[in-house]
């Protein structure tokens, strides 16, 4: 399960908004938690934007590297981790694509897409677990 609060979910969507008709992509820092029954909860308390770099940027993202290493290197120094990314899909559904499967890097991290083209605008989490997405839960709290 992915937990954001409303100023991140409003975040992620502001930023999709921002920088449409170009995909935008950032970095949740926060903190996971074990549950009793073995799942896990991520908690996002930042959301950090990252510049997209990919040489499609309409219809691709790809993370800047610099700016990356930076927000890893915050969530440390704040005993915080980072928990997951996002993009969004500006005209495209809330699932990953072809592409997104192709360039996942980080394993046991939630990857959210941001579709515009939904009414009202939809924030959809998948962990990535080396192989395939899994759809994750998402609550605004």
């Amino acid at each position: 399960m992915l937990v954001l609060t409303r100023a991140a979910y409003d975040a992620v969507l502001d930023h999709a908004r921002a920088d449409a008709p170009l995909e935008a992509c950032g970095a949740f820092v926060g903190e996971r938690v074990e549950r009793e029954d073995g799942g896990v909860v991520r908690r996002v308390t930042a959301v950090r934007r990252v510049p997209n770099v990919a040489d499609a940027p309409r219809v691709r993202y790809e993370l800047d590297p610099e700016t990356t290493l930076a927000v890893f290197d915050e969530a440390e120094a704040t005993d915080r981790e980072v928990v997951g990314f996002y993009h969004s899909h500006p005209s495209g559904p809330s699932h990953p694509s072809a592409s997104d499967r192709e360039h996942a890097r980080w394993p046991d991290h939630v990857y959210v897409v941001a579709s515009l083209a939904a009414r009202p605008p939809t924030l959809d989490a998948w962990l990535w677990t080396g192989e395939t997405f899994e759809r994750q839960a998402v609550a605004v709290r």
